[in-house]
């Protein structure tokens, strides 16, 4: 039973990921990490398929083995997080509004002491 949901977890991360590629703000390669970390548990197939994708694998190699982030990858959800800050400021009144600049400020610092990476 357990594997059965970690295989419907991976799947499910694996669709919003490809969702993230047309949906701003949704990131794509932190849920195929997910996806990834799922399969692991529940679907070896699976797992092998997202770690010799071309674009997802790199990622998720790095991940796994040096908890790095692309500089790209860090540009990207640098933007994310300031674009859903500022709407948050936006439309939340005070003190609320705070909330997802707060959150937001703590992802960023995570993502950018994370070791970096050039994809090739």
């Amino acid at each position: 039973m357990k594997q059965g949901l970690y295989f419907a977890a991976g799947w499910i991360a694996l669709v919003v990921g490809f969702i993230g590629m047309a949906v701003p703000l949704l990131p794509t390669v932190a849920f195929w990490i997910l996806a990834a970390w799922c399969f692991t548990r529940s679907s070896p197939r699976l797992e092998n398929w997202l770690l010799d994708h071309p674009i997802a694998g790199p990622h998720i190699r790095q991940w796994r083995e040096r908890g790095a982030i692309s500089r790209k990858g860090k540009i990207a959800a640098s933007v994310a997080l300031a674009a859903s800050s500022t709407i948050g400021l936006l439309a939340l009144s005070a003190p609320l509004s705070l909330l997802p600049l707060g959150i937001c400020l703590t992802v960023a610092a995570f993502i950018w002491t994370r070791p970096g990476w050039r994809p090739r």
